[in-house]
């Protein structure tokens, strides 16, 4: 048993002296190769610690600051329908028209009724004069010729909605109904906008919205048509919603002809300045999903994985991976690799 383990305990020292002698053998393989490497001409530039100004960017979408859903308030048939999608109408200018046979008929008959009205209480008034009425029969017919009134301005108000008008100046958006429909009361016939006054609604966190008050200007970019300019904050909800935890915000945007309700924006908060570290951007290379930098340490180049933050001008923020002061290298087209000796320009 003794002679057993004498003999194991021997190939485990022989097995490990093998082993060694091959990682000593890469090492100096390795130690080799970088030896062979040629030298590399080099500028560097020093990890440096900035002020930026902290900035998150939100979405946003452009929206009409006067838009409304045109709807019937009676019910018929469309007869007239003198719009298209997209024509520009003023204020006042026929939308829609409605059938309007019963309701014409119905204001004929409240207005023969209240002539009839009229007429008896006339006829009354010249009889209590002759005494030949009461007082009391008069202010009878009196309040009949009232009701009468009433009645006749109901029919005359039906008869005025069957006339649809633009209630202001702007672009027709949506036109969902054609000649022919029924218009019911609230089912929308059209959409109009003011193509001229537009604004962005966006929703800001609630950890910003303290920050975020009336009159504030902000920076809006619309990506679409590659456009930059300054949104003023008009109006600022006074609740958040709880489901998402953010609050609705209004900002009043300059007109611009390139402009159209519907596009996708993005408002950037300027936030408290912080300090961060900044390489060139000419120092920063990508390798497959990576990120990486070389930094010379004792005249050779050192590989560094990083993460990068935001671009400002030439320079890209760093948020892990260097540390201030660390000399960055510009390779200037050349690729390095790790442990290379460098000539610094």
């Amino acid at each position: 048993m003794k002679r057993y383990r004498l003999r194991g305990v021997l190939y485990f020292v022989l097995f490990t002296l093998i082993t060694l002698g091959g990682c000593k053998d890469n090492i100096a393989d390795q130690h080799k190769k970088t030896k062979d490497l040629p030298e590399v001409s080099v500028t560097v530039a020093k990890v440096l610690k900035e002020v930026a100004g902290n900035q998150v960017e939100i979405v946003g979408t452009i929206q009409a600051v006067e838009q409304a859903q045109i709807a019937a308030k009676i019910s018929g048939n469309i007869v007239s329908l003198p719009v298209d999608l997209g024509s520009r109408v003023q204020k006042g200018d026929l939308l829609i028209k409605i059938k309007a046979g019963e309701i014409s008929a119905k204001l004929q008959l409240a207005k023969a009724q209240l002539e009839q009205q009229k007429r008896n209480l006339a006829r009354e008034k010249n009889l209590l004069k002759k005494k030949a009425a009461t007082p009391e029969t008069v202010k009878s017919f009196e309040d009949s010729v009232r009701i009468a009134e009433a009645a006749h301005r109901e029919a005359l108000t039906m008869l005025e909605y069957t006339r649809i008008v633009a209630p202001f100046t702007g672009i027709i958006t949506r036109k969902p109904a054609n000649i022919g429909d029924l218009a019911t009361p609230g089912k929308p016939l059209l959409s109009i906008e003011e193509e001229n006054n537009l604004q962005v609604l966006t929703d800001i966190p609630e950890a910003m919205i303290l920050q975020i008050k009336k009159g504030d200007i902000l920076s809006v970019f619309i990506p679409s048509v590659n456009l930059k300019l300054e949104g003023e904050v008009v109006e600022v909800a006074p609740t958040a919603d709880p489901s998402s935890r953010t609050t609705p915000i209004k900002l009043r945007i300059p007109y611009n002809k390139r402009l159209r309700s519907g596009q996708f924006a993005r408002v950037t908060l300027a936030m408290a300045p912080a300090n961060t570290l900044t390489i060139p951007a000419a120092a920063l290379s990508s390798y497959g999903q990576m990120e990486r930098v070389f930094v010379e340490v004792n005249g050779k180049a050192k590989l560094r994985l990083v993460r990068s933050g935001a671009t400002i001008q030439d320079r890209v923020e760093i948020l892990s991976g260097l540390e201030e002061n660390d000399i960055v290298i510009i390779s200037d087209g050349h690729d390095l690799i790790d442990g290379q000796p460098l000539t610094i320009q």
